[in-house]
């Protein structure tokens, strides 16, 4: 590989004479520190004390003599100060959260670039006082309190930061402030050794001054990184800042700009390719790495890959070949991308959730269904997580009280931890997450699970600042100020990857390649919002207020991302560009304007190729499952025989046989649910034995009007009965249950209705109830006996002729009871009902021998059309029929016994 431009820096240095290992090296960031003591040592060869090498952050700092203050510190500082202005009426902790945060990076950004304060918010005030909405000349207590806020900005910047200065401490901005203040009164610091700055780009005023001062020193140097080819060009972007540079520093009025390359226009292949969608672009650079890594296995040592989008960091590290053993990540992971993370919001939000019923089952599953929640309850000598789970759902209970969960106290310590009587203070939370933390690093430790016990250490070390400065000040008294803190501060903090940062494949965002050079650079997402950023800005300040006072706007942000995009290809020989070709607001745009740069620069044009990736798509028809009746599986279907088909079990069977094998041999069934809204089964449960309590002393009697009108009365405190055995814990005094439970009665207030109005042409007598049958049938070619079961929800007499009454409460129409074709009874799941009356007309035939019978169903949900009787040539079952039907029940039950047919599925 050419010489890297770090390289460069140090062999120009020994040219002009100057000792390279006592000097001090200022650089934009750490990381390139890192690489430039790598170069130096191979270029000296011996073992030397190295020499001072700071970012520009911690060499301001050094000069500032202000400590950093924490995201925890500066927000409630920047509080408290408000809270003392002359403002009637304050926002409560929690709402100025909403916009605390962004006068924080508004004050930052006019100390960077030493804008006076007074000035530019008494601007911003004047602004506020033209835009607001009020037309009346009173102004009303909303409008004065609303101006009040931007008129006090001024007086809240300089209490805070005297307040700020007070404690030696400081945000980024106000060290970068008070640097350059103490760098203009002369207290400079670094005078002893050579002061070497290399590869900035963009300085903001108090970096420009500082750095102009120590260039007086004529044995302090400047390298910049550029390439003449932006430099001398007066429109491209890349250049912009050093082209300003030169021509307003004075510095550069009698010295010449050092570290101009011509590198950009030397040979290289660049390949840009657009794919869809993000997880895409990870596997297609995946791909890339696994080419670069079987071409040469050195290769990948000098291969950088730069994620312009750094929420594509855990996809793309999923998507990594195997094939490369060592990994460098050089971005922070955001806390709140953890599972811990959601593992302390649902905890939070659990205590927010509780009502006087206590917690919903919902909250509380949701909770239970998180890593770290399953982790320390089964760490528990009694699981009582699991168990309250499983309770929740056997007995439907929608709310869980503090009596209900005291029984599970007893055996498990977590229970107190994670549920409290009382509404917990903020305290009280933060130090009930400080105990699971403990709990948690027991087991991360047991594991060995390094990566956990990182994140659970800058939890920890987070809800200790949080404990620390909530204790001293009184304005945070409710866990929804906490909840809307502990998000704010989550997403500001990240935990850095460990690894070794001179060797493997390097991962990094943008700004972490400065000064970097590689030999196969990989960029991702190289999408038009993303890079560049595109207007996206938090601030209070106009676009044109920027302008006037000379802070950075998304133009100059623009040419920032411009020059780093640039600087990373110019001196690298293989280059890929991967864009999303699915324009998508979330996540950018259509591909890049720097990539249409490229594409229509004629100087580079003939290095480039471009072309469109696409997930190559394989729709194979997929075969039917089919299930191999091997031995052990005989045995189960003949067990299964023994203790009986019921007309369900068949009909599973008629719809799809995996179904049958599934749900009657394999025993699997749906997942028990709570039930928020009734289910079709349950409801069904409730309607049946409603009827079976309501009619069960009318057995053996002839049905009178007397009678069934007494019913009616007890409909309301049978049906309350049964959704107290049937959905325990269900409130059906209000909400949806309320609705359901008068849905039932009025279906059965309709049924009885009808019954009566039978009464009037018909005599009705009930036989049985609910009652279970069971026949055993020999079936030529099996050697074992098949019982058929069924249990029959009616038996009555309609004017002498026996009559078989199934409910349903779906709707059913009377097709469905009708059969012309005899075939289409085991071969079509829509004449399962009919299946099933044949079924129940059979058993009840085989155990009373009755000749002539009628079989039917009532449907709940259109008892518009009364008694849908079963039909072939007619409505009576006679011996004829059901010796038909015995004959294709047989044929179906052959089918599913015969051990030379598997199962197999059938296709909707």
């Amino acid at each position: 590989m050419q010489q890297s431009f770090l390289e460069y820096v140090l062999h120009d240095l020994q040219q002009k004479g100057v000792d390279i290992t006592e000097c001090s090296y200022i650089l934009p960031s750490k990381r390139s520190g890192t690489f430039l003591k790598k170069h130096m040592a191979q270029i000296i060869g011996k073992s030397i004390f190295s020499p001072t090498v700071l970012s520009i952050e911690d060499f301001v700092t050094q000069i500032s003599g202000l400590s950093q203050a924490s995201n925890v510190d500066l927000i409630l500082e920047l509080y408290s100060v408000y809270k003392k202005t002359e403002i009637k009426q304050h926002d409560d902790f929690d709402t100025f959260l909403k916009w605390g945060q962004t006068l924080l990076q508004d004050f930052n950004e006019i100390d960077r670039y030493l804008i006076p304060p007074n000035d530019i918010l008494n601007y911003l005030s004047a602004i506020k006082e033209l835009n607001h909405w009020s037309m009346q000349k009173d102004k009303s207590d909303l409008v004065r309190n609303y101006l009040a806020l931007w008129n006090n900005l001024s007086a809240i910047y300089k209490a805070f930061t005297k307040t700020l200065i007070d404690q030696q401490k400081g945000y980024q901005g106000l060290m970068y402030r008070w640097a350059a203040k103490r760098t203009d009164s002369g207290d400079s610091i670094f005078q002893e050794k050579p002061i070497v700055f290399i590869g900035f780009n963009a300085l903001n005023t108090a970096e420009a001054f500082i750095i102009q001062h120590y260039l007086n020193n004529p044995l302090n140097h400047m390298y910049w990184d550029i390439d003449a080819y932006f430099l001398d060009s007066s429109i491209h972007d890349a250049g912009l800042f050093i082209r300003n540079y030169k021509q307003a520093w004075p510095y550069y009025q009698r010295n010449n700009l050092e570290g101009v390359h011509h590198n950009f226009l030397t040979p290289k292949d660049i390949s840009i390719t657009g794919v869809p969608k993000s997880i895409s672009q990870a596997q297609y650079a995946g791909h890339l790495l696994a080419k670069i890594q079987d071409a040469s296995p050195e290769g990948i040592q000098d291969t950088a890959l730069v994620l312009a989008d750094e929420s594509l960091l855990i996809p793309m590290l999923q998507a990594l070949p195997s094939s490369i053993s060592k990994v460098n990540i050089t971005m922070g992971f955001p806390l709140n991308k953890t599972v811990l993370y959601s593992f302390f919001l649902s905890f939070l939000d659990l205590q927010l959730a509780k009502s006087e019923k206590g917690w919903f089952f919902e909250d509380v599953l949701t909770f239970f269904s998180n890593p770290f929640c399953l982790s320390l309850s089964s760490s528990e000598k009694v699981d009582a997580l699991s168990l309250i789970a499983k309770d929740i759902k056997q007995h439907n209970r929608l709310y869980l009280n503090h009596q209900y969960l005291e029984k599970y106290s007893a055996q498990s310590e977590l229970m107190d931890l994670l549920f409290s009587s009382d509404s917990p203070t903020p305290l009280d939370w933060i130090s009930r997450c400080l105990q699971l933390i403990q709990k948690l690093k027991t087991i991360g430790q047991q594991q060995k699970n390094a990566m956990e016990l990182e994140y659970l250490y800058r939890f920890h070390k987070l809800f200790n600042q949080l404990k620390q400065q909530i204790e001293s000040v009184n304005f945070i008294k409710h866990l929804k100020s906490v909840k809307s803190f502990f998000k704010q501060l989550a997403a500001l903090e990240t935990t850095d990857f460990i690894g070794e940062p001179l060797s493997g494949l390097q991962i990094m965002g943008m700004l972490e390649s400065r000064n970097l050079d590689f030999e196969t650079v990989i960029i991702t997402s190289v999408n038009e919002g993303i890079l560049p950023a595109g207007k996206s800005g938090n601030s209070f300040f106009p676009f044109d207020v920027k302008r006037e006072f000379g802070l950075p706007t998304y133009k100059e942000k623009d040419a920032i991302y411009t020059y780093h995009f640039y600087r990373l290809i110019q001196r690298a020989k293989n280059v890929y560009l991967i864009y999303n070709t699915e324009p998508d607001v979330l996540e950018g745009g259509e591909k890049s304007r720097l990539i249409s740069q490229l594409l229509t620069d004629k100087n580079v044009s003939r290095y480039i190729s471009h072309s469109i990736a696409s997930p190559e798509l394989k729709i194979d028809a997929s075969p039917s499952l089919q299930i191999e009746k091997s031995n052990l599986l005989a045995e189960d279907i003949r067990a299964f025989a023994s203790k009986g088909f019921s007309p369900t079990a068949i009909t599973n069977y008629i719809r799809n046989p995996m179904d049958f094998y599934k749900k009657n041999i394999l025993k699997i069934y749906d997942t028990e649910e709570v039930e928020q809204s009734i289910a079709a089964n349950t409801f069904g449960t409730i309607i049946h034995d409603s009827l079976e309590v309501l009619y069960s002393p009318l057995i053996n009697t002839a049905l009178e009007k007397v009678d069934l009108e007494s019913l009616k009365t007890q409909i309301p405190k049978v049906v309350s009965s049964q959704f107290t055995t049937t959905l325990p814990g269900v409130d059906i005094s209000k909400g949806r249950y309320l609705l359901v439970y008068h849905v039932v009665l009025k279906y059965l207030q309709n049924f009885v209705d009808m019954e009566i109005a039978q009464l009037q042409k018909h005599e009705v007598k009930i036989l049985a109830l609910e009652e279970k049958y069971e026949s055993f049938l020999q079936i030529p070619g099996l050697d074992f006996p098949i019982k058929l079961k069924g249990t029959l929800d009616r038996v009555d007499q309609v004017d002498g002729t026996i009559r078989i009454v199934d409910y349903k409460t779906g709707r059913v129409e009377p097709s469905h009871v009708k059969i012309k074709d005899w075939d289409t009874l085991i071969t079509n799941y829509d004449k399962s009902k009919a299946f099933q009356l044949l079924c129940y007309a059979y058993l009840y035939h085989s155990k009373h021998g009755t000749e002539t019978l009628i079989a039917g169903l009532y449907s709940f949900k259109n008892l518009k059309h009364g008694f849908l009787p079963f039909s072939g040539s007619s409505t009576l079952i006679n011996a004829e029929v059901l010796a038909t039907f015995e004959n294709y029940l047989q044929q179906i039950i052959l089918e599913i016994c015969d051990p030379k047919i598997a199962f197999t599925e059938k296709q909707p």
